[in-house]
């Protein structure tokens, strides 16, 4: 299968995803970035502590290891969409409400190694999903939450996110510790 997969265009994706498609590299091959936000969201996270991995930086805000359960969940959600599309399945598939998915998320009761080995598996996973498909599956559009979206166009938001979140943490929550 080609791995070259480039950026969307704007009609590929809804007008909301533009928060996220702002901070990947348009230039740049989606496998190759999904590999080095890997690589790159591990090392930053195995440099906290457990007191910043608890810290919220306002009352009601995740702690950053909910952030991470955050991250893990919609890139396990828009790969499924992702998978969904790129098998041409018509079906306009649920949105999800991320506050009631972190409520129920557990992860105070989790350690961070745990997470980590999550993140790590979706992400090898998801990576390994978007090398399977072919340069026409890439293509295909599909529906979820009412909102059309190509195949591709989701791999660059489950990136986008990251490195969105990524970004908050370093300023909301690193930036203001100690």
């Amino acid at each position: 299968m080609k791995n070259n997969i480039e950026f969307p265009s704007a009609n590929e994706y809804p007008a909301y995803a533009e928060t996220y498609m702002k901070w990947v590299d348009k230039e740049n091959n989606l496998i190759t970035q999904l590999e080095d936000s890997l690589t790159k969201t591990k090392g930053l996270v195995s440099l906290l502590s457990e007191d910043e991995l608890n810290f919220r930086y306002e009352q009601g805000k995740w702690s950053i290891k909910e952030l991470l359960v955050h991250i893990i969940d919609d890139e396990r959600i828009y790969s499924y969409r992702a998978l969904a599309f790129a098998r041409n399945d018509k079906t306009n598939l649920p949105g999800f409400e991320q506050d009631d998915y972190n409520d129920y998320s557990d992860t105070g009761l989790r350690t961070i190694e745990n997470i980590m080995n999550e993140y790590e598996a979706v992400r090898i996973s998801t990576i390994a999903l978007f090398k399977g498909f072919s340069p026409e599956a890439v293509l295909r559009i599909g529906t979820a939450n009412d909102n059309q979206a190509s195949v591709r166009a989701l791999g660059y938001h489950i990136l986008g996110h990251e490195l969105h979140h990524i970004n908050v943490m370093k300023k909301r929550y690193l930036g203001s510790i100690g």
